[in-house]
């Protein structure tokens, strides 16, 4: 048993009171919904600080991804293919895998990491990553992250979203909006505080 499961049965067993799980049906009825999901998706995107860009028919991810990010020398994938419509594309522009690494302090440094993402929301721009290597610092350790998603995967809010999610076998999973952004110091706003300066969500 992890200590997560560890800590979750020690508050089981000592928790008196239960009540039953609120009903959310009316939330769920009222939540917003649009009409089309991609075209709210670029919109949304642009205001959490990141960008959505939509590979067309018969681009190649690898062009796409370098024109973005010329600069990037060292960059990580999660993974060796993408489905781009009715076929696959491989990941060639990567140059290491996270998992190639002995810990997840050898990954700073990275300039660009090229992750999945399984559902993204289009009330918040939020992407759900389901981690899907050892080495999950990559996710947040990374200069920046370009997320490639289904554009068939498009929720509208965050209640369809959570119906859809899973943390896979590593148990571990974060929604991502963006660049990392604080203001918590005088109000002043502040990107790549605690993950990637820079997101761009390439709808496949």
């Amino acid at each position: 048993m992890s200590s997560r499961e560890d800590i979750l049965e020690s508050i089981r067993r000592n928790t008196r009171m239960r009540y039953e799980k609120p009903d959310y049906a009316q939330l769920e009825e009222e939540a917003v919904k649009y009409p089309d999901l991609l075209a709210r998706f670029k919109e949304v995107m642009p205001q959490m600080g990141g960008r959505a860009v939509v590979l067309q028919k018969g681009e190649d991810v690898n062009k796409v991804i370098k024109g973005l990010y010329p600069n990037a020398v060292r960059i990580a994938a999660t993974m060796k293919e993408v489905r781009c419509g009715e076929g696959m594309q491989p990941v060639t522009c990567a140059t290491f895998h996270p998992d190639d690494v002995r810990c997840s302090g050898d990954l700073d440094g990275t300039d660009l990491a090229i992750i999945q993402g399984r559902v993204g929301v289009c009330e918040n721009g939020a992407v759900w990553i389901q981690q899907d290597v050892e080495q999950r610092a990559v996710y947040f350790i990374a200069e920046a992250l370009v997320i490639l998603l289904d554009r068939h995967n498009l929720v509208s809010n965050m209640h369809e979203a959570y119906r859809q999610i899973d943390t896979g076998e590593y148990g571990y999973g974060v929604f991502i909006s963006g660049p990392s952004k604080t203001a918590d110091i005088e109000q002043a706003l502040v990107l790549g505080a605690h993950g990637a300066r820079d997101v761009t969500v390439i709808l496949v």
